[in-house]
C-alpha cells in the first residue's frame, strides 16, 4: 500500500532528478544556482505562453516542479510579449545571473528538461514562440561552425591590434628616462596605445564578435 509520505518521497526523489541533470548540463555542483537559472527558465517561459499553452506544458511537469513552474504566475497578464532582449533581462534578474550568462544558461537548462519529457513536449511549447525568441529558449542559439570561425577571427585581429598596442608602448618607453612626465615620449606612447586599445575593443567590436553585450 502507498503511503503519502511514499508519495512525498517519490516527487522530492524526482524533483531532485531534475535538479541533479541540470547540474550536470551546467557543468556545477551548486545545487541553488541549478535551482534559480531552472525556476527562471520556467517562469520566462511560462510568462510568454498563453494560458492554455501554459497550462499544457506545466502538466507534463513532475509535481513539485509544477508547484515551482505556477508560483507567482498571473494568469490575466499573459502572454507577457516581450523578445529576446526582455526575456534575458528578466531571466537574468530572476535567476541572479548576469545577462551576458543568461542566454547559455536557458539553452542548457532547456537541453536538461527536454531530456526529461516526452518527446516533442518542449517543442511544441516553444512552437507558441518567436523563431528568435524559441531559438533562445530551446537552447538551439549556439553558434554553428562559421559563427565561431568568425569569432576567432575576430580574437586573432584584437590580439593582434593588443600586441601593436604593447610594441608601441615599449618603443616609447625605451631610452626615456622621464617617460612619466606628462608631453615626454613615453606618455605619448602611452596615450597611443590606450587609444589603440580603446578602438580594438570598444563595446560594438564584441557585439560584431557575437557577444550578447549588456547595456551600459
Amino acid at each position: 500500500m502507498t503511503t503519502r509520505g511514499d508519495n512525498f518521497a517519490y516527487a522530492l526523489n524526482t524533483a531532485n532528478s531534475w535538479l541533479a541533470g541540470v547540474c550536470a548540463e551546467l557543468g556545477t555542483d551548486d545545487r541553488r544556482y541549478a535551482y534559480r537559472v531552472l525556476r527562471a527558465w520556467l517562469h520566462t517561459l511560462r510568462d510568454r505562453l498563453t494560458i492554455d499553452s501554459a497550462a499544457k506544458f506545466g502538466a507534463q511537469l513532475p509535481e513539485l516542479l509544477r508547484g515551482v513552474y505556477y508560483d507567482g504566475w498571473e494568469p490575466s497578464r499573459v502572454p507577457v510579449k516581450f523578445g529576446v532582449d526582455g526575456y534575458l533581462e528578466r531571466f537574468a534578474g530572476e535567476a541572479r545571473v548576469m545577462v551576458d550568462e543568461a542566454r547559455l544558461a536557458a539553452g542548457t537548462v532547456a537541453r536538461a528538461v527536454r531530456a526529461r519529457l516526452s518527446p516533442g513536449q518542449l517543442d511544441e511549447a516553444l512552437a507558441q514562440l518567436p523563431e528568435d525568441l524559441r531559438r533562445v529558449a530551446g537552447g538551439s542559439a549556439a553558434p554553428g561552425p562559421e559563427a565561431t570561425r568568425a569569432r576567432l577571427d575576430t580574437l586573432d585581429e584584437q590580439v593582434g591590434t593588443l600586441v601593436e598596442a604593447v610594441r608601441t608602448l615599449a618603443r616609447g618607453l625605451e631610452g626615456s628616462p622621464t617617460s612619466g612626465v606628462d608631453g615626454g615620449p613615453g606618455a605619448r606612447a602611452a596615450r597611443l596605445a590606450d587609444e589603440i586599445l580603446m578602438s580594438a575593443f570598444r563595446p560594438e567590436t564584441s557585439r560584431a564578435a557575437g557577444g550578447p553585450g549588456r547595456k551600459g
